[in-house]
């Protein structure tokens, strides 16, 4: 049987992992005709991609180049926008954009974020009253971290529903839905509108500061070095969109592997303090980052196999992370393993700048969620996975919870 990697295929979004461990055993660098490009799956090939400087991140610009002017013009909003995002530049744009997001996106102002992560996660549990049945993704894992963020960013909350309508249709072409026919125009438009909604946020915290991460991206100054206003709402934007999607689908995906596993969810109901070692194994283990793509700038050999530049080459990181060569056993989730940092979020410079807030977020919240249901199973029927290589996370997960 000849090995083909299909990944809008429905078995493949629901369980890709043994075709991963198919295509890491017999053919480690894949030529994707559907793709156009390399698929890595290998731990140490990802990992060396990751922090080879000869494999560029500035994936969109030779993108939209490429597109016809009437069209890019029909786009110039998301062009704008999306360019403009750091993760997909290089050094030294790429440096210099960190670098300043790093001044108010750190290690202190993550940690004070901690009581209104705790905060949001009792009154959404709350929320759900009595119930027995409801959707985890709709009622809890969607709306948390979309509040946290908004709430760090000084958005209203009254937005919500706005903001994550705006993500889901961004998230047609970041995530690489290629079935949708009208992604383009759906992303532009969504776009425009988040653009806006800062813009008009910027303009006011620049009158009026607040006590809040954007008051802080809007006034940072380091070394006479500021944002100007297109890179400001660039990274407001990226922050909203990057900082709630992956950790609903962490949040999901890792209560979904918990069930899997009854015997180390029962070690973490029973032990919070767990929690930390927890969220790093389930991030291992199917992780909300499906794939990260780099463009090859300097021909270079994996496997035989010959990568030339300017082609493209896709890294599947839940590949990686189930890779044998890496960790023993991969296919289980151990809250107790040791061994080498998982990929999830990148590796290097491009690691991702919000995830120790992904991972505070889970921190909290799993173990919240454990504390309040006695009983938590899924409910009967099939879940539906979002068609997307670069998200992992499915589009609703139905529990049924006692108490």
């Amino acid at each position: 049987m000849s090995l083909e990697y299909q990944p809008s295929d429905p078995g493949v979004l629901a369980n890709p992992f043994p075709l991963y461990r198919r295509m890491q055993d017999e053919d480690p660098a894949h030529w994707s005709p559907l793709l156009k490009g390399w698929v890595l799956t290998r731990y140490e090939d990802v990992k060396r991609v990751c922090l080879d400087t000869r494999m560029s991140s500035d994936r969109l610009r030779p993108f939209f180049a490429s597109l016809p002017p009437a069209e890019a013009a029909r786009m110039a909003e998301l062009i704008r926008i999306l360019t403009l995002w750091m993760v997909f530049r290089d050094p030294p744009e790429h440096t210099r954009l960190r670098r300043l997001a790093a001044r108010v996106m750190n290690v202190r102002s993550i940690h004070a974020l901690r009581p209104n992560v705790e905060a949001l996660t009792a009154w959404l549990l709350e929320a759900l009253g009595e119930r027995e049945a409801f959707d985890f993704i709709a009622d809890f894992a969607g709306p948390l971290p979309a509040l946290v963020i908004m709430d760090a960013l000084g958005v209203p909350r009254g937005e919500l529903a706005r903001l994550k309508r705006l993500s889901d249709e961004m998230a047609l072409f970041i995530g690489s839905a290629r079935e949708t026919h009208d992604k383009y125009p759906r992303a532009e438009a969504a776009t425009r509108e988040m653009a806006e909604l800062f813009r008009e946020l910027i303009a006011a915290r620049r009158a009026a500061p607040q006590r809040d991460l954007l008051s802080e991206l809007v006034h940072l100054e380091d070394e006479g070095d500021r944002f100007s206003e297109d890179e400001l709402v660039a990274t407001c934007v990226l922050l909203l969109f990057a900082g709630h999607e992956t950790t609903t689908h962490h949040l999901a995906n890792g209560l979904l592997a918990l069930l899997a596993f009854p015997a180390e969810l029962a070690k973490l109901r029973a032990d919070p303090s767990l929690a930390p070692a927890a969220v790093e194994e389930l991030l291992r283990y199917d992780g909300p980052i499906g794939a990260q793509v780099r463009i090859v700038q300097v021909e270079q050999q994996f496997h035989g196999k010959t990568l030339r530049p300017g082609e493209r080459v896709f890294l599947l990181m839940n590949a990686a992370n189930r890779d044998p060569r890496a960790y023993a056993d991969p296919d289980r989730v151990d809250l107790g393993r040791d061994g080498v940092p998982h990929l999830t979020f990148g590796f290097g410079p491009h690691i991702c700048l919000g995830f120790p807030l992904a991972r505070l977020e889970g921190q909290v919240a799993l173990p919240a969620v454990l504390a309040r249901w006695r009983r938590i199973e899924l409910a009967p029927g099939r879940l539906e996975w979002l068609d997307s290589m670069v998200l992992r996370g499915m589009k609703a997960m139905p529990l049924a919870a006692r108490r």
